[in-house]
């Protein structure tokens, strides 16, 4: 049993690290094309990357302890077995089984090779599941049986080549039994898929949503949120290159930085008809409602709003970041300085992460304070 628990424990750790890295990411893209987060569709996907790393890590693991595999291998080692249905074979043999006497029969489902039989028929039969639900309708059961084929025969090639030369000898057989039993598997969990994929909505039920809330020009305030983080995070990026190739000091660095916002948050949009690199990604823009005119005052006020932010936590690290000797008259009140900087930055940051709850669970009935502020509204029309 340890076989089969040990590699999907790796395959959960390995999981978690690539789910913490793919979340930002995904957000970006669910919201980018659905403008909402529909659950079934992450649900789905990511249990298709947990699924697939199982899978993987099934086949692969445990590894040899050395590279060296021909070495603790006798010389006449089998390294491909290409004769079909040899697990049929390997199951009635020694099983004790007597053809007369049907209770024996029951002796079968106790053999190690009808184990094995089983577990790779059962490997990829979640992997036509997850066809059926990309490819949606039954026709396509040609491809997913050329893509299940591909998938397994992918499999048996890393195993007979040793990885692909990490290790000199192949650690696990080739076996055209396992390749007919994956492949069977995808394919039956193909035809099968609609009894479990009858528990999520359907593509066309989330694309139909989407084009819903397109067609009441409806942005949800997660989309506004991750193009800030974007906006915010490509700002700290050019800043970083461009004080990296000039002599950095506290000046510098506030004047790079406030250029750059001023840039990204202002002139960008002025003149790129109210989109920032942000909102282009997430496909939305924001707009008066009015003219042009007071458009690029009200992008000017948003501009302001955020910097404003900036500039109080910039004052704060400032005060924060004062040394005065001990021996002066003036510690005491260095101390009280920094003090009350910390406190600033605590509740400014505390007073952020509610307004963004409040705001991300309001379901559009509040909008973040920048846009509040200056009266901006963000829409998906041209």
């Amino acid at each position: 049993m340890t076989a089969y628990t040990q590699p999907i424990y790796v395959a959960a750790i390995f999981f978690v690290i690539l789910a913490f890295m793919l979340f930002i990411p995904w957000l970006v893209y669910t919201y980018r094309k659905y403008n909402h987060f529909p659950l079934s569709i992450t649900f789905i996907t990511f249990s298709f990357i947990f699924y697939f790393l199982s899978a993987l890590f099934l086949v692969l693991l445990p590894l040899p302890e050395v590279r060296d595999t021909c070495s603790i291998q006798k010389p006449d080692t089998q390294h491909f077995s290409l004769i079909p249905f040899q697990f049929v074979v390997n199951t009635f043999e020694n099983s004790g089984i007597v053809l007369s006497q049907p209770i024996t029969y029951i002796l079968l489902f106790k053999q190690p090779s009808f184990f094995q039989a089983l577990f790779n028929f059962l490997l990829l039969l979640p992997f036509g599941v997850y066809l059926r639900y990309f490819f949606q309708v039954k026709r396509y059961w040609k491809k997913a049986l050329g893509f299940t084929f591909l998938l397994t025969l992918f499999y048996e090639v890393t195993q007979v080549t040793g990885i692909y030369g990490i290790y000199n000898c192949a650690y696990r057989i080739f076996d055209v039994d396992d390749l007919m039993l994956n492949t069977t598997g995808g394919l039956l969990g193909f035809f099968i898929a609609p009894a479990v994929l009858a528990l999520f909505p359907s593509k066309q039920k989330v694309n139909e949503k989407a084009d819903e809330l397109l067609a009441h020009d409806e942005v949800k305030m997660m989309s506004v949120l991750l193009a800030l983080i974007i906006d915010l995070f490509i700002s700290k990026t050019i800043s970083k290159i461009v004080l990296s190739m000039t002599y950095a000091n506290e000046v510098s660095d506030f004047v790079v930085n406030t250029v750059v916002l001023f840039v990204m948050f202002f002139i960008v949009p002025l003149l790129w008809g109210g989109y920032t690199v942000g909102t282009k990604i997430m496909r939305f823009r924001y707009d008066s409602k009015v003219s042009k005119a007071e458009t690029n005052k009200r992008l000017f006020k948003r501009f302001g709003a955020i910097y404003a932010m900036y500039f109080i936590t910039v004052i704060a690290r400032t005060l924060n970041n004062v040394l005065v000797p001990m021996d002066t008259i003036y510690y005491k009140l260095s101390v009280f300085l920094s003090l009350g900087a910390w406190g600033i930055y605590l509740i400014l940051t505390i007073v952020l992460f509610i307004h963004t709850l409040l705001v991300l669970l309001s379901k559009g009935k509040r909008r973040f304070y920048f846009d509040e502020a200056s009266d901006l509204y963000s829409t998906r029309k041209q």
